[in-house]
């Protein structure tokens, strides 16, 4: 039996009417479901960074970025591992500001999390932390259960390789020098 595991797919492309939903499909199509989603424009001018997570085995994983990695819009299209990636989700957290500040232990919460006050006015208290999942649900677990939360919303992903340049640096680097060869 193989074992799913969470792997990161990371997509370069430029930016596409109707791209997000072609990806989606193809993750539709071979039942895995998106847990993240981020799409932002990358370092390079004119191109955008798709980051996904799901879980897969590797050979299921492998088989859906090469055929993401085939759509004609597509650059590149990668999966990594955690221990491939540094990675951040971003969380807010919308509380009372009266039983926030009723808490008293406030100070020693914030630091607790590395959590950061957004905005504090009479009705409410929105914070921001920023870590990995467990780090922003241990604080959100903490909230609820002391005080209550208001709203809450958690980001997708966002990772960069633990690699010196992005690989899609590399593949263009590398067609740029092929062009060169037949000038």
């Amino acid at each position: 039996m193989t074992t799913k595991k969470l792997y990161t797919v990371i997509i370069f492309s430029e930016n596409t009417v109707g791209l997000l939903n072609q990806i989606t499909i193809i993750f539709t199509r071979r039942q895995l479901n998106i847990e993240t989603l981020s799409v932002s424009p990358s370092a390079i001018q004119g191109i955008h960074k798709f980051t996904i997570t799901t879980f897969a085995d590797e050979d299921m994983i492998d088989k859906v970025v090469k055929q993401i990695d085939k759509r004609v819009d597509i650059l590149k299209a990668y999966y990594n591992t955690d221990e491939d990636l540094v990675f951040q989700e971003i969380a807010l957290y919308k509380l009372s500001t009266e039983l926030f500040i009723k808490m008293g232990t406030v100070e020693d919460l914030i630091r607790k999390y590395n959590a950061r006050i957004l905005e504090m006015n009479e009705t409410c208290v929105v914070l921001e932390k920023s870590g990995h999942y467990d780090e922003t649900q241990a604080l959100f677990r903490e909230l609820s259960e002391t005080i209550g939360v208001l709203q809450f919303i958690r980001s997708g992903r966002i990772a960069i390789t633990k690699s010196r340049v992005e690989r899609l640096s590399d593949m263009l680097a590398e067609m740029e020098r092929k062009l060169q060869e037949k000038k």
